[in-house]
């Protein structure tokens, strides 16, 4: 390791080492730099405006600006950084839009540790901060269990959860910090009060709908950016690292089970990386928050073309009039673009066009004149009923579910939800029902 690069590091901690404004970054630049370094305020202006003014950049980056800095070939060829400025971390300044959000002020290990009740050792046992998790072979000492769900398509989905001990620690951010952030106007999965009826709203009746779907939308969450999230909300670097570390998992195959081996290469490799869990109570939020660029710049677009956008989770929805239609391969695309730009990929093989002549479905509610389900699943729903009345509900529990009257209900209740109206007809067969005491 050359003599530059170990000065361009310590000179990058001693710029993260407190807080990412003009001033102070002019002032631990002075003092760490020799009396004969007169340009700490051209540097402080060049680092401000290349990387983002609201929070501090990460190390890497950090320190690759700075051994390309023309500025400091002098420092670094006399050798004039003896060490790292360490100046007590402070929480840095939150953006203007997130100012009023209160959020715990966490500057170091202590604080974090008394916020979570938790040791150092057990702090850093649970943000895996030595990358160990991917190589432990015995259960108990592994944070996840893992649970593979065939998809429609007959492909495994890995769900990821969280022992107890850890998903306790992930509610406390999710309530604490992710859950005071609002979220991007049009994403509605997983956002306290919107719903695939707020998700399907602005594409009812319109000519013409186009459905895309982004592939492995938890998995393809940058893990970078979750830790650039965190550092945005003010946190210094070391506590953002430590705040990801909680929130993303690295797995190990030979805890994962047999389809694990199944899965393409580059899948199973990322897998093996740090990533956003599916299964844990703060990736959801997370995924939301990371994909806050994607949604701002389909929006722009959307607007700039006269279309609406709204995205549920991993299904984005474009709609209106026929104009949509001539150009939905170029729409396609051109998010296709932006959603690599911004870390994501779409799945080309599920996106749809329909047109108001066809029947337009987004997330399985029909959206043509009103919201509605299909009517596969309400012929299916009524048949049920109707039987639970004619020979008993034990006659109709078939996949042999625990709660058979609970489970009736809540598929009940949601399409009565979707269409009130036709949901009355559904509910005088169910009040029809004997059930057993």
């Amino acid at each position: 390791m050359s003599s530059r690069f170990i000065q361009a590091r310590w000179l990058a901690l001693s710029i993260q080492s407190g807080a990412w404004e003009r001033s102070a970054i002019t002032d631990r630049l002075t003092r760490v730099l020799s009396t004969d370094f007169a340009d700490s305020i051209q540097l402080t202006a060049r680092l401000c405006f290349h990387f983002d003014t609201s929070s501090p950049p990460a190390i890497d980056p950090l320190v690759a600006f700075l051994l390309n800095e023309p500025l400091l070939d002098v420092v670094f060829e006399s050798e004039a950084i003896q060490g790292p400025l360490l100046d007590s971390p402070v929480m840095g300044e939150k953006p203007d839009r997130l100012v009023t959000f209160p959020l715990p002020a966490l500057t170091t290990w202590k604080d974090v540790g008394l916020w979570l009740g938790l040791r150092d050792k057990e702090i850093a046992w649970f943000a895996d901060s030595k990358a160990q998790q991917s190589r432990v072979v015995i259960e108990k000492l592994h944070h996840y269990r893992y649970t593979w769900v065939p998809k429609r398509t007959g492909e495994p989905r890995l769900i990821e959860i969280p022992k107890s001990r850890l998903k306790e620690i992930q509610r406390l951010i999710l309530k604490d910090i992710l859950n005071r952030i609002p979220p991007h106007p049009c994403a509605h999965g997983f956002c306290r009060g919107r719903s695939i009826k707020t998700f399907v709203a602005p594409h009812i009746g319109q000519e013409a709908v186009l459905r895309l779907d982004l592939k492995d939308f938890f998995h393809s969450v940058p893990t970078a950016r979750i830790g650039a999230l965190f550092r945005h909300l003010g946190y210094p670097g070391n506590i953002a690292w430590l705040l990801q570390g909680f929130c993303t998992n690295a797995i190990s195959p030979s805890l994962a089970g047999e389809p694990f081996k199944q899965l393409p290469w580059s899948v199973r490799k990322r897998l093996q990386s740090k990533h956003l869990p599916q299964g844990a109570p703060t990736s959801p939020q997370l995924a939301n928050l990371c994909a806050w660029r994607l949604d701002c710049r389909l929006q722009g677009l959307a607007s700039r073309l006269g279309f609406q956008y709204t995205r549920y989770a991993d299904d984005m929805a474009f709609s209106g009039t026929y104009k949509l239609a001539a150009m939905s391969k170029f729409m396609e695309e051109l998010v296709g673009g932006i959603a690599i730009e911004e870390g994501f990929q779409l799945n080309y093989r599920k996106t749809r066009l329909r047109l108001s002549s066809q029947r337009q479905c987004l997330a399985g509610v029909i959206v043509n004149e009103l919201p509605n389900c299909r009517r596969k699943d309400w012929d299916q729903l009524k048949a049920i009923l109707h039987n639970c009345i004619k020979y008993g509900p034990e006659s109709q529990n078939r996949d042999g579910v625990d709660d058979f009257k609970a489970h009736l209900y809540g598929r009940l209740t949601y399409f009565s939800w979707l269409n009130p109206s036709r949901g009355k007809k559904l509910l005088n067969l169910w009040d029809r029902i004997v059930w057993d005491k």
